[in-house]
């Protein structure tokens, strides 16, 4: 765990225009800076940045956050390693603390096992030179020495200590903590590689955190993967993304494989824009990561069935990270062949068609559903949409959305009403407010905007007092968060504090109105008391017709103990006011 205080020190420390313009050159745009987004392609700039409020935000993709969020998602960081990023850029030493986490590091560990790695890879690359047995294998699956030196292809040797040669102390628990060595239930240490194709994994700083070996001959596992360690995590890492980046941003599409060496095969043959996931299914990180780059995704995987089934859990896991400027797509290639096979017996422009003409999302989803369902009988119709629900409220997107619902509602002979019920989908028709209510919105969220150009604020806001509306639950978490620290903290700070709550979102919409319509700080303070002042008129006359109700019906029905309970009080806080 990292200290709080060290965050907010850290992102007081840091200069989110300087940061990010030491990646993507930026503009002066009257109060901010502006340029072109670097987490989605566009041709004007939308990508804002405040100096003032220490945060970005595009109003194109919706990315949102601070200089921590922005070395996240940029270099496909973790929290941690982002902010121990920031911390060496700023020269400050990442302070110790109790309750680590079992996939926090040591002090220094980080540096040395990328060290290790790095050592390593040099001596699977010397070895690959002089293993003629590899080298003809290379040669066989059609890899020239240019896209060898690109991905740093090396070889391990036949044999179970040959990391000695390298690593005199083949003792030390770096070996092991890096995934490089094996000790059995004896006690007796080996090398986990051997007699392998060596494919190193790199993260998106160039570094190597893992490796992927690929047996030469006949054996099992046929690949086989470093395990996770403190550099390594498979579910949120994709080999060849670091490669693959110029090319992501010229074609605006990620072609998604099941192996490396389909990712190495594609490059070789002038598909540059593919990448693999690492000995699991495609996760929402990994769909999450590439929308921030790309429009389009494309899975491309075998026509066989365990094809078709990790196809299945690409979509399963893709439905949440969709938006509907975003599109997914699948590739099933014939049996005999995958991505690496198919390019090289049929050529790019072949392999640029079946991109071109990959299956949408939705009729992949439909498609493997109605596969599922004997449609000619009212049980499969009912079991179509019972398969359906949870695929449809996983989806965020509403456009998508309903546009499945009508096929369905074809597919399944109901109506598309019925459908909607049934799978328990709100109305897209937002209904009217009640008229009594209508201020009540407009006035919290006008607190909110102003505590988030002035977080001071928040602390003279009477929580008991706010009525409900959808800013009602993020005045009060800031309230508790700006009370708890004798110095207000600013808006970086804060938005770091409430990373993965439910309050994010709006939070992140209302501070992105301030870079498109800043208020003036100067009269921040008065807009938060006139809001205030309003707040109380309202109650006030809540409270006055309340009154007269209780009145009226006293004189002709009598009064409930809780009805004669509520009288007491309205006519005590009148007398109070008075």
């Amino acid at each position: 765990m990292i200290p709080d205080s060290f965050i907010q020190d850290l992102l007081a420390r840091v200069d989110i225009v300087d940061l990010v313009d030491s990646y993507v050159p930026l503009k002066k745009a009257g109060a901010n800076y502006a340029a072109c987004c670097p987490f989605h392609n566009e041709k004007s700039p939308s990508f804002t940045v405040s100096p003032s409020k220490q945060f970005y935000h595009c109003f194109g993709c919706g990315a949102h956050g601070t200089a921590i969020g922005f070395v996240m998602e940029y270099q496909g960081m973790g929290f941690v390693d982002a902010v121990k990023e920031l911390a060496s850029r700023a020269g400050m030493q990442v302070p110790e603390s109790e309750g680590r986490g079992f996939r926090d590091e040591k002090p220094g560990q980080t540096r040395t096992l990328i060290e290790v790695m790095a050592r390593a890879a040099a001596y699977y690359k010397d070895q690959l030179k002089k293993s003629p047995r590899a080298i003809e294998y290379c040669k066989k699956r059609g890899l020239t020495g240019e896209i060898a030196a690109r991905f740093g292809i090396g070889y391990a040797p036949d044999g179970w200590q040959n990391l000695q040669a390298v690593f005199p102390d083949y003792s030390a628990d770096e070996l092991k903590t890096a995934g490089l060595v094996i000790d059995n239930e004896s006690g007796r240490r080996y090398d986990r590689f051997r007699d392998r194709l060596m494919i190193p994994i790199v993260n998106p700083k160039g570094e190597i955190i893992a490796f992927g070996g690929r047996i030469i001959d006949q054996g099992e596992p046929k690949y086989l993967n470093s395990p996770e360690t403190p550099l390594f995590e498979k579910g949120r890492e994709l080999f060849g993304l670091p490669q693959a980046r110029q090319a992501l941003r010229e074609t605006d599409i990620a072609i998604v494989t099941e192996g490396y060496m389909d990712v190495i095969a594609l490059a070789q043959n002038g598909v540059g824009n593919a990448v693999a996931t690492l000995g699991t299914a495609t996760t929402a990180t990994h769909v999450n990561k590439l929308l921030r780059q790309v429009d389009r995704i494309v899975f491309c995987f075998d026509g066989d069935n365990a094809g078709r089934k990790a196809a299945w859990r690409a979509l399963e896991n893709s439905l949440e990270a969709l938006a509907d400027n975003k599109r997914l797509a699948f590739i099933f290639l014939p049996p005999e062949d995958d991505p690496d096979s198919y390019i090289r017996a049929h050529g790019k422009a072949a392999f640029d068609r079946l991109v071109g003409q990959a299956m949408p999302l939705s009729d992949f989803l439909l498609r493997e559903l109605a596969q599922r369902c004997d449609l000619t009988s009212s049980e499969g119709k009912a079991q179509l949409i019972y398969e359906a629900k949870p695929l449809l409220l996983k989806l965020p997107t509403p456009l998508l959305r309903l546009q499945l619902v009508k096929r369905l509602a074809e597919a399944s002979s109901f109506a598309q009403a019925e459908v909607e019920r049934l799978c328990e989908l709100k109305s897209y028709t937002p209904a009217a407010p009640p008229r009594t209510r209508r201020s009540a919105p407009s006035l919290t969220r006008n607190l909110l905007r102003t505590v988030l150009l002035k977080p001071a604020l928040a602390r003279e806001l009477p929580v008991a007092r706010l009525p409900d509306s959808p800013e009602r639950a993020a005045l009060i978490l800031l309230h508790g968060l700006v009370a708890a620290h004798p110095e207000a903290p600013g808006y970086a700070y804060l938005r770091e504090q409430i990373r993965g709550l439910p309050e994010e979102a709006l939070i992140e919409s209302l501070a992105s109105e301030l870079l498109d319509h800043p208020f003036d700080e100067g009269e921040a303070e008065a807009e938060f008391r006139a809001t205030l002042d309003k707040l109380q008129e309202g109650d006030q006359k809540r409270a006055f017709a309340e009154l007269q109700t209780l009145v009226q019906k006293l004189g002709v029905a009598g009064l409930t103990p809780e009805e004669k309970q509520a009288y007491i009080d309205l006519l005590a806080n009148r007398g109070n006011r008075s």
